[in-house]
C-alpha cells in the first residue's frame, strides 16, 4: 500500500488525506437512539435487533368453482403468539384433511380391484401344501386359513382338474382366495387386518318347467335320448315306474311317455336338471301316471303311492337267461327240475339290491346256491338270492328296500354269471314278474284334496302337450 500511495499524483494525495480526516471526526461524534413511527406519537418506538408480535386481519375468501379448497372460515383463529409465517403452513393441513373422507368399504374394493390374480389347477396327487407353495405362498399362510375350522374344510376335499383363484396385493402378500365348490357355491377367504375370514357365497338359481315326451320306436333309453332327456332324468324316470313297468322286458315298440321336470338356470344359463314334477307312461296300451308330492314321494292320480312294497326285478340285468318254470330241463344235470324262480344274466360284479324291507334269515354258502342271501319281509313274503360273488348282509341283518346286499356271480351250480332270484308268498314259489305285489298305501286324507287338485292340472299340461305334438306331426 504504502509503494502505490508514492506513486499517486500529489493533488491525489491531498484528497485522500482531507477524507480520511473526516472520517475519523465523524466516528467520534456521539450517536441518538433510533426511532420509527407511522405519526406523530413519540410512544410508537421500534427498538433495533428486537422481535414483535403484528396483528393480523383475517379475511373470509370462497373458493372458486372446482377449487378443493375449503372455506377460511372454517380455520380457528390464530393465537396471538403466531407469526405470519406459521399460518399459511397450518391453513394447507387443514384443509387437506377437511376434503379427504376415508370409505372403508370403498378402499376394500380398490383394493381387490389391485390385486394381481394367479390360477392354480388342482392335479391328481396334490394337496393343499402342495397347492399354497406352487401359488407362491407360505404354510404360515395356510396355517392361518386351515386353523379357521370347519369353514373352510371344503378345501380339503378339493379333486383333480378344480381351480383355486389366488390374489395378492403388490407386497406378494394373500388377501383373497377364492374356491368353486360346485355351479352356485364359492367359499371365499379374505383377509382383513392380518386376520383370515371365510364367506360361502352361494347363487341363486332359477328353476323353470320343461315338458318332454316320445314315442318308443327301438327301446325306451333311445327315445328318452332323443326327446332330449339327460341320463339322470331318464333313470329317474325309470325308478318312478320300476314297481309297475319291468324296463327290461314290457317295454313294446309303441309305448308312449311325457313328462314335466325342473331346469336350473344360472345368469340365463341352464346348469342343470331338477325333479321330475308329473309324468305318464303308457305301456302296452296301459296307463301310469305319476305326480310328485309335497313329501317327496310319487302318488297315482288318485292319490295311491308309486312305491310298492317290492321291486319287480332287484338287479340291473342284460337279459333274462331262464324264466319261472315248474318243469324246466335243467342245463347241467339234463333232468327235469322245477325252476322256482328267474335268472337275471348279467356281468360279475353288478350290484344286487333288496326288493324290499325285510330281516336277513340266510346268509351264507354251499355247492349249490353258491352265495346266497334269503330275506323276510314280514310274516307272508320271503325273497332269494343266489349264486352271488359277494354277500355285504349277515343273518339278522335289517336291510331297507334298494340297499346293496351283494353282487352278481357264478359260484355253485351254474354255467355262467346271474342273480337267481325267486319270490315265495306264504311258503310257495310264484312267478316274481306276474304276481300280484301289496297295495300301495294312499296318500293322508288331510293332504288328498288338494294332491288332487295338483295332479289334475298336472295331467291336463301332459295332455294339452300330447295333442301339440300330434298336431305338429301331421303337418
Amino acid at each position: 500500500m504504502t509503494h502505490l500511495y508514492q506513486r499517486l499524483p500529489l493533488r491525489h494525495k491531498q484528497l485522500l488525506i482531507a477524507v480520511s480526516v473526516v472520517t475519523g471526526f465523524l466516528f467520534l461524534l456521539p450517536s441518538d437512539n433510533a426511532k420509527a413511527s407511522k405519526s406523530t406519537d413519540s410512544a410508537s418506538t421500534l427498538e433495533v435487533a428486537k422481535r414483535y408480535t403484528v396483528d393480523v386481519p383475517t379475511t373470509n375468501i370462497a373458493p372458486t368453482a372446482g377449487s378443493s379448497l375449503a372455506p377460511m372460515s372454517r380455520l380457528p383463529e390464530a393465537p396471538s403468539h403466531v407469526t405470519p409465517q406459521a399460518i399459511p403452513h397450518r391453513s394447507t393441513e387443514v384443509l387437506a384433511n377437511s376434503t379427504t373422507k376415508v370409505e372403508p368399504s370403498g378402499t376394500a374394493l380398490k383394493q381387490m380391484d389391485s390385486l394381481h390374480w394367479k390360477k392354480v389347477k388342482v392335479k391328481s396327487g396334490d394337496n393343499l401344501a402342495l397347492i399354497f407353495n406352487r401359488a407362491g405362498f407360505s404354510a404360515k399362510t395356510l396355517h392361518k386359513i386351515t386353523s379357521l375350522g370347519k369353514a373352510t374344510s371344503a378345501l380339503r376335499k378339493i379333486m383333480p382338474g378344480q381351480v383355486i383363484h389366488f390374489g395378492a396385493n403388490s407386497e406378494q402378500e394373500l388377501v383373497k382366495l377364492k374356491y368353486q365348490q360346485d355351479i352356485i357355491n364359492t367359499l371365499e377367504i379374505t383377509k382383513v387386518d392380518d386376520k383370515f375370514t371365510v364367506e360361502k357365497v352361494t347363487k341363486d338359481l332359477e328353476t323353470r318347467e320343461r315338458i318332454a315326451s316320445a314315442t318308443i320306436n327301438s327301446n325306451f333309453w333311445n327315445a328318452a335320448v332323443d326327446a332330449g332327456l339327460e341320463a339322470s332324468v331318464i333313470m329317474n324316470l325309470a325308478n318312478i315306474f320300476g314297481w309297475d313297468i319291468d324296463f327290461g322286458l314290457d317295454i313294446r315298440q309303441g309305448d308312449h311317455f311325457s313328462l314335466v321336470y325342473e331346469t336350473k338356470y344360472l345368469d340365463g344359463v341352464e346348469v342343470k336338471t331338477g325333479k321330475i314334477l308329473a309324468a305318464e307312461f303308457i305301456n302296452q296300451g296301459r296307463s301310469y301316471q305319476a305326480i310328485r308330492h309335497t313329501d317327496g314321494e310319487y302318488y297315482s292320480a288318485t292319490g295311491r303311492s308309486m312305491r310298492k312294497a317290492f321291486l319287480r326285478a332287484p338287479v340291473n340285468f342284460k337279459y333274462i337267461s331262464s324264466n319261472f318254470n315248474p318243469r324246466r330241463l335243467h342245463p347241467v344235470t339234463g333232468r327235469v327240475k322245477a325252476h322256482n324262480g328267474i335268472d337275471y344274466a348279467a356281468k360279475t360284479g353288478t350290484p344286487v339290491v333288496a326288493a324290499g324291507s325285510g330281516t336277513v334269515i340266510a346268509s351264507a354258502y354251499n355247492k349249490y346256491n353258491g352265495n346266497y342271501v334269503f330275506i323276510k319281509h314280514g310274516e307272508k313274503y320271503v325273497t332269494k338270492y343266489l349264486h352271488l360273488s359277494k354277500k355285504f348282509v349277515r343273518k339278522g341283518a335289517k336291510v331297507k328296500q334298494g340297499q346293496r346286499i351283494g353282487n352278481v356271480g357264478a359260484t355253485g351250480r351254474v354255467t355262467g354269471a346271474h342273480l337267481h332270484y325267486e319270490f315265495l308268498v306264504n311258503g310257495s314259489h310264484r312267478n316274481p314278474r306276474t304276481v300280484k305285489l301289496p297295495k300301495s298305501q294312499s296318500i293322508d286324507r288331510d293332504e288328498k284334496s288338494a294332491f288332487l287338485a295338483i295332479a289334475s292340472n298336472r295331467m291336463e299340461q301332459l295332455s294339452a302337450n300330447q295333442r301339440v305334438m300330434l298336431a305338429t306331426n301331421n303337418e
